[in-house]
Protein backbone atom coordinates (compact mmCIF):
# COMPACT_ATOMS: atom_id res chain seq x y z
CA UNK A 1 0.00 0.00 0.00
CA UNK A 2 1.31 3.52 -0.85
CA UNK A 3 0.80 6.71 1.08
CA UNK A 4 -2.89 7.04 -1.11
CA UNK A 5 -5.43 4.72 -0.91
CA UNK A 6 -8.57 5.34 -3.41
CA UNK A 7 -11.71 2.98 -3.31
CA UNK A 8 -14.89 4.04 -5.77
CA UNK A 9 -17.65 2.45 -3.82
CA UNK A 10 -20.38 1.17 -6.02
CA UNK A 11 -22.80 3.84 -4.93
CA UNK A 12 -20.57 6.33 -6.89
CA UNK A 13 -18.63 7.38 -3.40
CA UNK A 14 -15.22 7.86 -4.19
CA UNK A 15 -12.63 7.39 -0.65
CA UNK A 16 -9.24 9.26 -1.41
CA UNK A 17 -7.32 8.12 2.28
CA UNK A 18 -4.06 9.76 3.37
CA UNK A 19 -1.93 6.73 4.54
CA UNK A 20 0.92 8.01 6.23
CA UNK A 21 -0.19 7.13 9.57
CA UNK A 22 2.97 7.13 11.45
CA UNK A 23 3.45 10.59 10.80
CA UNK A 24 0.14 11.63 11.52
CA UNK A 25 -0.58 11.71 7.94
CA UNK A 26 2.11 14.34 7.09
CA UNK A 27 1.82 15.74 3.77
CA UNK A 28 4.62 15.33 1.79
CA UNK A 29 5.81 15.86 -1.97
CA UNK A 30 4.88 11.65 -2.26
CA UNK A 31 1.59 12.54 -0.90
CA UNK A 32 0.84 15.30 -2.93
CA UNK A 33 2.07 14.00 -6.07
CA UNK A 34 -0.38 10.76 -5.82
CA UNK A 35 -3.37 13.04 -4.50
CA UNK A 36 -3.25 14.81 -8.21
CA UNK A 37 -2.46 12.25 -9.94
CA UNK A 38 -5.74 10.20 -8.43
CA UNK A 39 -7.63 13.03 -8.75
CA UNK A 40 -6.78 13.39 -12.20
CA UNK A 41 -7.53 9.75 -13.17
CA UNK A 42 -11.15 10.61 -11.33
CA UNK A 43 -11.83 13.17 -13.89
CA UNK A 44 -13.46 11.62 -16.04
CA UNK A 45 -14.58 8.78 -14.08
CA UNK A 46 -18.78 9.31 -14.57
CA UNK A 47 -19.71 7.11 -12.20
CA UNK A 48 -17.97 9.15 -9.71
CA UNK A 49 -20.79 11.51 -7.83
CA UNK A 50 -19.11 12.82 -4.58
CA UNK A 51 -15.83 11.97 -2.52
CA UNK A 52 -14.99 11.92 1.32
CA UNK A 53 -11.07 12.42 2.28
CA UNK A 54 -10.02 11.49 5.38
CA UNK A 55 -6.89 10.13 7.19
CA UNK A 56 -5.92 6.41 8.02
CA UNK A 57 -4.83 5.18 11.57
CA UNK A 58 -8.19 7.24 13.22
CA UNK A 59 -5.15 9.76 15.48
CA UNK A 60 -4.79 12.40 12.23
CA UNK A 61 -6.83 13.62 9.28
CA UNK A 62 -3.30 15.51 8.09
CA UNK A 63 -1.20 16.66 11.32
CA UNK A 64 0.29 18.98 8.87
CA UNK A 65 3.28 19.43 6.33
CA UNK A 66 6.06 16.98 6.35
CA UNK A 67 8.16 19.25 8.61
CA UNK A 68 11.12 16.79 7.60
CA UNK A 69 10.74 18.09 4.22
CA UNK A 70 9.52 21.71 4.52
CA UNK A 71 12.42 22.77 6.08
CA UNK A 72 14.72 21.66 3.23
CA UNK A 73 12.46 24.17 0.94
CA UNK A 74 13.54 27.07 -0.24
CA UNK A 75 12.07 30.11 -2.19
CA UNK A 76 12.06 28.09 -5.45
CA UNK A 77 9.51 25.41 -4.17
CA UNK A 78 7.42 28.22 -2.31
CA UNK A 79 6.81 30.08 -6.06
CA UNK A 80 5.82 26.61 -6.67
CA UNK A 81 2.81 26.70 -4.24
CA UNK A 82 3.19 22.61 -4.53
CA UNK A 83 -0.03 22.63 -1.52
CA UNK A 84 -1.65 25.35 -3.00
CA UNK A 85 -1.89 23.80 -6.78
CA UNK A 86 -3.32 20.46 -5.32
CA UNK A 87 -5.78 22.18 -2.83
CA UNK A 88 -7.20 24.40 -5.47
CA UNK A 89 -7.46 21.36 -7.77
CA UNK A 90 -9.62 19.86 -4.38
CA UNK A 91 -11.73 22.88 -4.11
CA UNK A 92 -12.40 22.72 -8.16
CA UNK A 93 -13.19 19.05 -8.05
CA UNK A 94 -16.46 18.49 -10.28
CA UNK A 95 -18.33 16.71 -7.78
CA UNK A 96 -18.44 17.59 -4.19
CA UNK A 97 -16.03 17.00 -1.72
CA UNK A 98 -16.24 16.33 2.08
CA UNK A 99 -13.09 16.25 4.83
CA UNK A 100 -13.81 13.51 7.99
CA UNK A 101 -11.51 14.75 9.95
CA UNK A 102 -11.05 12.43 13.13
CA UNK A 103 -8.35 13.66 15.47
CA UNK A 104 -5.83 16.67 13.95
CA UNK A 105 -6.04 18.73 11.40
CA UNK A 106 -3.53 21.08 11.49
CA UNK A 107 -1.50 23.61 9.75
CA UNK A 108 -1.23 22.06 5.76
CA UNK A 109 -4.22 19.78 7.15
CA UNK A 110 -6.50 22.10 8.26
CA UNK A 111 -6.02 23.78 4.86
CA UNK A 112 -6.43 20.41 2.50
CA UNK A 113 -9.62 20.03 4.77
CA UNK A 114 -10.73 24.06 3.92
CA UNK A 115 -10.31 23.40 0.61
CA UNK A 116 -13.09 20.48 0.98
CA UNK A 117 -16.72 21.46 -0.25
CA UNK A 118 -18.10 20.18 3.54
CA UNK A 119 -16.34 19.48 6.64
CA UNK A 120 -17.36 16.48 9.33
CA UNK A 121 -15.44 15.65 12.18
CA UNK A 122 -15.56 14.15 15.58
CA UNK A 123 -15.46 15.70 18.90
CA UNK A 124 -11.89 14.08 19.65
CA UNK A 125 -10.36 16.35 16.74
CA UNK A 126 -8.20 18.76 17.26
CA UNK A 127 -7.63 21.76 14.42
CA UNK A 128 -5.23 25.02 14.05
CA UNK A 129 -2.77 26.94 11.66
CA UNK A 130 0.67 26.55 13.94
CA UNK A 131 2.61 27.72 11.21
CA UNK A 132 3.97 30.80 12.62
CA UNK A 133 5.44 28.97 15.53
CA UNK A 134 7.59 26.82 13.09
CA UNK A 135 8.62 30.57 11.47
CA UNK A 136 6.18 30.54 8.18
CA UNK A 137 2.52 30.79 7.84
CA UNK A 138 -0.51 29.15 6.65
CA UNK A 139 0.47 29.76 2.72
CA UNK A 140 -2.02 27.46 1.22
CA UNK A 141 -5.12 29.04 1.35
CA UNK A 142 -5.22 29.24 5.74
CA UNK A 143 -4.84 33.18 5.02
CA UNK A 144 -7.67 33.50 2.88
CA UNK A 145 -10.07 30.20 3.06
CA UNK A 146 -9.80 30.40 6.92
CA UNK A 147 -11.51 33.90 6.72
CA UNK A 148 -14.14 33.07 4.71
CA UNK A 149 -15.81 30.07 6.72
CA UNK A 150 -14.35 31.34 10.27
CA UNK A 151 -14.48 35.36 9.38
CA UNK A 152 -11.46 37.56 10.13
CA UNK A 153 -10.87 38.18 13.27
CA UNK A 154 -11.19 34.34 14.16
CA UNK A 155 -8.90 33.75 11.30
CA UNK A 156 -6.45 36.25 12.34
CA UNK A 157 -6.43 35.08 16.22
CA UNK A 158 -5.84 31.40 15.05
CA UNK A 159 -2.94 32.34 12.85
CA UNK A 160 -1.20 34.94 15.05
CA UNK A 161 -1.70 32.57 18.32
CA UNK A 162 -1.20 29.25 16.51
CA UNK A 163 -2.85 27.71 18.19
CA UNK A 164 -4.58 24.65 18.49
CA UNK A 165 -8.39 24.27 19.36
CA UNK A 166 -10.97 21.12 20.19
CA UNK A 167 -13.83 20.26 17.91
CA UNK A 168 -16.11 21.75 20.01
CA UNK A 169 -14.79 25.30 20.19
CA UNK A 170 -13.89 25.21 16.08
CA UNK A 171 -17.65 23.58 15.20
CA UNK A 172 -18.72 26.99 17.97
CA UNK A 173 -17.04 29.53 15.56
CA UNK A 174 -18.21 27.73 12.20
CA UNK A 175 -15.39 25.53 11.04
CA UNK A 176 -17.68 22.29 10.57
CA UNK A 177 -20.75 21.74 8.91
CA UNK A 178 -21.27 18.56 10.99
CA UNK A 179 -20.01 17.61 15.15
CA UNK A 180 -20.46 13.95 15.74
CA UNK A 181 -19.30 11.73 18.90
CA UNK A 182 -16.74 9.70 17.46
CA UNK A 183 -16.22 8.35 13.92
CA UNK A 184 -16.64 11.34 11.57
CA UNK A 185 -15.88 8.74 8.42
CA UNK A 186 -18.73 6.70 8.87
CA UNK A 187 -20.83 10.54 9.45
CA UNK A 188 -18.93 11.54 6.03
CA UNK A 189 -20.13 8.52 4.38
CA UNK A 190 -23.64 9.02 5.43
CA UNK A 191 -23.90 12.65 3.95
CA UNK A 192 -22.20 11.50 1.10
CA UNK A 193 -24.85 9.28 0.62
CA UNK A 194 -27.90 12.09 0.90
CA UNK A 195 -25.58 13.99 -1.69
CA UNK A 196 -25.80 11.58 -4.43
CA UNK A 197 -29.37 10.81 -4.42
CA UNK A 198 -29.53 14.34 -6.48
CA UNK A 199 -28.82 15.24 -10.29
CA UNK A 200 -24.81 15.11 -11.09
CA UNK A 201 -25.26 17.80 -13.28
CA UNK A 202 -27.56 20.30 -10.98
CA UNK A 203 -24.52 19.45 -8.63
CA UNK A 204 -21.67 20.23 -10.51
CA UNK A 205 -23.61 23.29 -11.78
CA UNK A 206 -24.23 24.51 -7.89
CA UNK A 207 -20.40 23.66 -7.08
CA UNK A 208 -19.40 26.10 -10.09
CA UNK A 209 -21.70 28.99 -8.89
CA UNK A 210 -21.11 28.71 -5.58
CA UNK A 211 -17.69 29.07 -5.43
CA UNK A 212 -17.97 31.76 -8.07
CA UNK A 213 -20.16 33.72 -5.73
CA UNK A 214 -17.66 32.67 -2.58
CA UNK A 215 -14.60 34.18 -4.32
CA UNK A 216 -16.58 37.12 -6.71
CA UNK A 217 -15.17 35.47 -9.54
CA UNK A 218 -18.99 35.04 -11.58
CA UNK A 219 -17.04 36.25 -14.88
CA UNK A 220 -15.20 32.62 -15.72
CA UNK A 221 -18.01 30.90 -13.92
CA UNK A 222 -20.96 32.14 -16.88
CA UNK A 223 -18.27 31.38 -19.25
CA UNK A 224 -17.47 27.87 -18.12
CA UNK A 225 -20.93 26.86 -17.75
CA UNK A 226 -21.69 29.02 -21.24
CA UNK A 227 -18.81 26.50 -23.11
CA UNK A 228 -20.46 23.53 -21.06
CA UNK A 229 -23.81 24.14 -22.30
CA UNK A 230 -22.73 24.31 -25.93
CA UNK A 231 -20.66 21.51 -25.90
CA UNK A 232 -23.80 19.30 -25.61
CA UNK A 233 -26.02 21.26 -28.12
CA UNK A 234 -26.40 19.61 -31.64
CA UNK A 235 -25.49 22.59 -33.73
CA UNK A 236 -21.80 22.76 -32.06
CA UNK A 237 -21.62 18.65 -33.33
CA UNK A 238 -23.30 19.48 -36.84
CA UNK A 239 -21.15 22.20 -37.55
CA UNK A 240 -18.13 21.07 -36.47
CA UNK A 241 -18.37 17.44 -38.46
CA UNK A 242 -19.34 19.66 -40.91
CA UNK A 243 -16.05 21.84 -40.86
CA UNK A 244 -14.20 17.98 -40.57
CA UNK A 245 -15.94 16.63 -44.28
CA UNK A 246 -15.19 19.36 -45.83
CA UNK A 247 -11.32 19.06 -44.90
CA UNK A 248 -11.38 15.79 -45.37
CA UNK A 249 -12.33 16.07 -48.93
CA UNK A 250 -9.80 18.75 -49.72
Amino acid sequence: MGVLNATLRPDGVGHLELNRPEVRNAINLELVQALHAQLDAWQRERGLRCVVLSGAGGKAFAGGADIAELRERTHREGFLGLNQVLFQKVEEFPVPVIAAIDGYALGGGLELALACDLRVASKGAKVGVPEVTLGIYPGAGGTWRLPRVVGLGRAKELVFTGRVVDAVEAHGFGLFEQLVETDALSAAFALAAQIVKNSPLALQVAKVSLNALNHGNTTQAVERLGQALLFDSEDKRARMTAFLEKRAAK
